[in-house]
């Protein structure tokens, strides 16, 4: 009750009191003495009862006062907060909104005090849809009994779309029933469009490298087309199997184009089964020109006459050259390269290619394979990682073990495929 009803009904009270005690002893029959004893405790029992009262009264004004200003503070508080910040009730009637609620919500004049969302929906009927879903979600975070957290967006006034952060905090008294509800809504509109950007970026980003990657691919047959062409034209003469390795290279070449083309919707691989000497012997073919002219020596070692592998030929030649390009290129002044082929138990093929390069130091043999990590430096880093993808999909697995100043040996391991050819093939005498 409001001090300025309680200090009236109090000195009511207190005249009623001292009129009434008065009265009743008037009616008996006593002393004076006895009369001005008792009109003295009587004096000072109302002395004691108005101080206390005024004691309280002040205490209460001051406790009041200090609610007011607790109350004034958090009204500062939240109204420079740039964040949606709502008080509910058990009924989710809106007891106190922030400045910014009511700006984003244009009710700066309204009463919305002691109204729900559905009430307030009719005073700004732009914001209906945004209102009774609030009042959906508002139930929702009742009955969930815990705190709540979505992303709601909603356009405004202006045609932008604001997409904000929603806590919901449902309170409830000890006997379970609702006591009230915060909501809080943080504006990540421009957190939103930062991540989009930063999205489409990195999409970006990714194709670029992509095409970087498929461009290097299209590249190695483009020098083993040139190689041989510059061969022809110097010896003028036409060799059929120079020939033959250029229409194979420009069929690659087809293919890696036709790939791209079919990034958006991939294709399904053809798997099947061929001889491993085959892809050996043509990616042999294809770098021994640019062997040569580095003066590097290429050995072939096979332990298994001519095993079956079961996958995508084409990938495993990308492979290869892939291996087989970088132990070139670890050897610029010359050196030595060893392919072997020997058999494994439980039905494996183990190709080791081996250079005498340089070699490389087990911090970074650490990190090869790793997505864009490159020794080279207009290399992509993508070639490595490619060719692991590959040899794991295939159901094997890539090693690569490295001495600085000794050179570097690649081992892959792949399944042999025993139903095609099994009686043609078997381990080598070698």
């Amino acid at each position: 009750m409001s001090m300025k009803y309680i200090v009236p009904l109090y000195i009511f009270a207190s005249l009623c009191w001292i009129t009434l005690t008065d009265l009743y002893i008037s009616h008996l029959s006593l002393s004076q003495q006895t009369v001005t004893f008792i009109q003295t405790v009587k004096g000072w029992i109302f002395v004691a009862l108005s101080a206390f009262f005024f004691h309280m009264a002040l205490k209460n004004r001051q406790e009041l006062k200090r609610m007011a200003e607790s109350e004034q503070e958090l009204s500062t508080l939240i109204n420079a907060m740039p964040d949606f910040v709502c008080f509910k009730d058990g009924q989710g009637r809106w007891l106190k909104v922030n400045e910014f609620g009511r700006k984003l919500y244009q009710l700066e004049h309204v009463d919305y005090k002691g109204k729900t969302d559905r009430e307030l929906a009719e005073y700004s009927p732009y914001f209906k849809e945004v209102f009774l879903y609030c009042e959906r979600s508002d139930e929702e975070a009742w009955k969930a009994k815990t705190i709540t957290r979505s992303e709601e967006s909603f356009s405004v006034p202006s045609g932008e779309v604001k997409t904000f952060d929603v806590i919901k905090v449902p309170l409830f008294h000890e006997n379970g029933k609702r006591k009230g509800l915060v909501a809080i809504g943080r504006d990540i509109t421009q957190q939103k469009t930062a991540e989009a950007l930063l999205l489409k970026r990195e999409k970006l980003s990714v194709v670029g490298q992509l095409a970087a990657g498929i461009a290097h691919e299209i590249r190695n047959p483009l020098t083993s087309i040139k190689g041989f062409m510059q061969i022809m034209k110097k010896t003028k003469q036409v060799n059929d199997s120079y020939v033959l390795i250029i229409l194979q290279e420009l069929e690659r070449i087809d293919q890696i184009v036709g790939e791209l083309l079919v990034l958006s919707k991939p294709q399904m691989k053809s798997y099947r089964a061929f001889r491993l000497n085959e892809v050996l012997d043509y990616v042999t073919s294809l770098v021994a020109h640019q062997a040569l002219l580095q003066n590097v020596t290429i050995e072939y070692s096979n332990r298994w006459v001519n095993p079956f592998i079961y996958g995508e030929r084409n990938e495993l030649i990308q492979v290869f050259i892939n291996i087989l390009k970088n132990a070139l290129e670890a050897m610029p002044k010359g050196g030595t390269i060893r392919i072997e082929v020997a058999y494994m138990e439980q039905d494996r093929i183990k190709i080791t290619i081996s250079d005498t390069g340089k070699g490389i130091e087990q911090e970074r043999l650490k990190r090869l394979g790793e997505p864009f990590y490159t020794l080279k430096e207009k290399g992509m880093g993508l070639g490595l990682t490619i060719s692991t993808k590959i040899i794991h999909e295939h159901k094997g697995s890539l090693q690569i073990e490295s001495e600085v100043g000794k050179g570097t040996n690649v081992h892959i391991i792949l399944p042999l495929y025993k139903e095609a050819g099994k009686h043609e093939e078997g381990p080598s005498n070698q």
